[in-house]
């Protein structure tokens, strides 16, 4: 049950960073003036930070870090700073007006923004863009770095900053990172249209938060669908392993202040509404807002409406569709082609269909203050919503949220984000406009209990979910998740508690270590071969084995010819196919039990099968086992055949004596009863030891650590749950233990 971050007394500062601040800076007669920010990122988290103040239990301190919205002059610079902070509570970054417009007219709007909303073809690949939105990313890191406090809770929001969690992290390791990305995450097919070093770097980036946050299940899938084809990293419920951090990734549909827009609607005076309804007499309203954007329909909704009033002449003169376009990005030639054709389509529907007495378009380029927008909301009979693509559209809940009397229509693409939460409302495709000219009689047409009915279910759903709680439950999550690696920090072998282990292993009289080798002393490569001990290794494992009275057990899945090959030059005892065989020094190669093979031509053919089917993977063939390899396949396909496989086998082997395990990238089929903690209570049995050590990373190492006395010390290489005492996080880690226990 995640706790409510506002109602926690235990008091941190919150840092919101985005690319504005919730203010603009103005210059006239050389003096800096300050207007209030709008956009739906801006009000959400004002309302949200509104709600902290008002904190029955304690008032929540936070800061909000952005750029003022223009370049401001160095002797205005510390005027800015001290007045943000006592006017906003907000502190500012500096950027120079040619390396913003490189940053913001250029990546973030022609080529993160396309991308992102799936156009492709609007997307523009510059080096130069991209070196100025690394520049400031760095730049908003040293701003942060400047006013940090150690238990801050770092909150960074949307695509101008993808660089940033990383960044911190580098700085920071153990900072609290939020990230939330409000506009569409692509799926992998349009991700991989970037140059591959930008791919990386921006996946990277955002890694480096602790929790990353989108809209929509969709959204969050496309993210770790990228991470997985990309970066090779492999995900459990959204949980990732990153550098020996977990890191999670997450759905939470933003809402909006419901109450704050109910309210307001409630309040409209009514000769208000009177005077708009005599303008239009008794014409129906459909309403359109929205910002100046390609992704946001508004030609494919002008076209459809044109349809409907070519498919309903009974309807004219009885309905008007009120068009507000906010100004937008007028620096991009892309904006300013749709405003164009966006003039034209009105001009030619209202030439068309328009009389003397009756205009069927109603179209301003403006902004609307918030009072305006409310009584236009409570005007309308419908609210016409048809982006191409959209992180969310709040104009959508909006909407809802002003209908006091619960009449009104929605009709909302299925491509929005909202839409995934206001079912009830008419979803229609907006790349096609017939269904728009038909979702727009339909409205108009239905009847006045339906509308309440729909209305009701999803305004209390929206009042259930509101900006606050999306907030909060973000912020409760990040704070959980931080709990979650402080206890696997808990499990980290400390300097202590290596100190401890190197002072009992140099006291002790008889030692036995355990080591496992793929994960753990090498890292994981694509082919089994290529894994093969550099000299570093070998030189440890030879000191180690000729340190006084103790016994170096190298428990590997490899076969045996491989172990000997690699380390016969060493005096120490070797264990291949996770315990099937074992070379103990001075000895020949050995099974503990006897065991059969006649299961094996039985099983190959599956898994060579299995082969075709996933190019990349391959069979290793030992001598009582089998492996299927699939570490150089495509990730995703690998993955369901990897599931599917698994289901085969244990089918096929449900009366035969065999194990059947998945491990990392590896399904591996080996007799049963014999495992590496069988091989491990044999070996220990035959001495009297005084210090025992198993260090391994995988799921075979398990039984291991299981059957250690409770004196042993156990290590796992990694951050998965395991049996063993301590962990590690990777195999650079287990060698530097290695060369301090030895002293080097």
């Amino acid at each position: 049950m995640m706790s409510d971050f506002a109602n926690n007394t235990e008091v941190r500062r919150l840092v919101i960073v985005s690319n504005r601040l919730p203010f603009i800076v103005e210059e006239e007669n050389g003096k800096i003036k300050f207007k209030d920010s709008v956009g739906g990122l801006v009000t959400g988290i004002n309302d949200y930070l509104d709600s902290l103040k008002s904190s029955s239990f304690t008032s929540i301190p936070y800061i909000w870090v952005g750029w003022p919205g223009r370049e401001i002059k160095k002797e205005h610079q510390d005027e800015l700073r001290n007045r943000a902070m006592s006017d906003y509570s907000s502190y500012p970054v500096f950027i120079s007006k040619g390396e913003m417009d490189n940053f913001y007219n250029g990546f973030c709007n022609r080529t993160i923004w396309p991308l992102f909303h799936c156009f492709p073809d609007y997307t523009v690949y510059d080096e130069n863009f991209w070196n100025s939105y690394k520049k400031v990313n760095y730049y908003f890191c040293d701003t942060l770095l400047k006013i940090l406090k150690p238990d801050d809770i770092l909150w960074i929001h949307d695509y101008h900053l993808m660089l940033l969690p990383k960044l911190i992290r580098e700085k920071i390791p153990d900072a609290k990172i939020g990230f939330f990305l409000h506009i569409p995450f692509p799926p992998f097919e349009i991700y991989r249209l970037l140059p591959r070093k930008w791919q990386i770097e921006i996946l990277e980036g955002l890694l480096g938060a602790d929790l990353i946050g989108l809209h929509t299940i969709d959204y969050t899938q496309n993210l770790l669908r990228c991470l997985l084809r990309i970066l090779g990293l492999e995900h459990n419920l959204g949980n990732l392993s990153v550098s020996g951090r977990i890191v999670k990734v997450d759905t939470f549909p933003m809402g909006i202040n419901y109450k704050k827009f109910f309210t307001a609607a409630s309040e409209i005076q009514q000769d208000k509404i009177k005077k708009i309804k005599e303008i239009f007499g008794n014409t129906k309203i459909i309403l359109s807002v929205d910002r100046l954007d390609y992704t946001k329909g508004i030609i494919n909704r002008l076209e459809g409406y044109e349809l409907f009033l070519e498919k309903n002449p009974s309807w004219h003169k009885k309905v008007t569709l009120m068009m507000i376009v906010v100004p937008s990005r007028v620096g991009v030639e892309n904006y300013r082609r749709v405003k164009t054709k966006i003039d034209e389509l009105v001009g030619k529907i209202n030439g068309r269909f328009g009389t003397v007495d009756w205009i069927p378009i109603h179209y301003r380029s403006t902004t609307l203050p918030f009072d305006e927008l409310v009584l236009l909301y409570s005007v309308s009979d419908v609210a016409l919503v048809t982006p191409l693509i959209d992180g969310m559209n709040l104009i959508a809940k909006e909407y809802i949220s002003t209908r006091v009397d619960g009449t009104g229509v929605l009709i909302l693409s299925e491509m929005a984000g909202a839409a995934k939460e206001l079912g009830e409302a008419i979803l229609i495709n907006p790349n096609h406009k017939i269904e728009i000219a038909d979702a727009i009689k339909k409205a108009l047409e239905m009847p006045l209990e339906e509308q309440k009915r729909r209305n009701r279910i999803m305004q209390e759903r929206l009042n259930n979910y509101s900006v606050i709680k999306w907030a909060n439950n973000f912020i409760s999550e990040l704070l959980e998740l931080k709990e979650e690696q402080k206890s696997f920090n808990a499990k980290l072998l400390s300097s202590s508690l290596k100190e401890e282990l190197i002072k009992n292993f140099k006291t002790a009289k008889s030692r036995i270590i355990f080591l496992d080798y793929d994960g753990t002393l090498v890292p994981f490569a694509d082919r089994p071969e290529e894994a093969k001990p550099d000299e570093e290794l070998i030189q440890l494992l030879k000191e180690l084995s000729e340190y006084q009275s103790t016994e170096v057990i190298l428990i590997s899945g490899r076969d045996k010819d491989t172990l000997e090959n690699w380390f016969s030059t060493l005096d120490i005892t070797l264990v291949a196919e996770h315990g099937i065989w074992i070379k103990e020094k001075d000895m020949d190669w050995r099974i503990i039990k006897p065991l059969n093979t006649d299961w094996k031509p039985k099983l190959l053919p599956i898994l060579k099968l299995y082969v075709d089917r996933v190019p990349g993977s391959f069979i290793e063939e030992k001598d009582f086992s089998l492996v299927w390899h699939y570490r150089k396949a495509d990730p995703e396909l690998a993955s369901v055949r990897a599931k599917e496989l698994m289901d085969d086998l244990i089918l096929l082997t449900a009366n035969i004596d065999v194990q059947i395990r998945q491990g990392n990238k590896v399904i591996e089929v080996k007799n049963a009863g014999v495992d590496k903690g069988s091989i491990g209570r044999y070996l220990i049995s035959k001495g009297q030891y005084d210090f025992i050590l198993a260090i391994g990373d995988d799921w075979t190492d398990e039984d291991l650590f299981n059957a250690l006395p409770p004196n042993a010390y156990s290590i796992k290489v990694g951050i998965a749950p395991s049996s063993a005492k301590f962990n590690v996080r990777d195999y650079i880690d287990v060698r530097n233990l290695i060369k301090q226990i030895l002293n080097k």
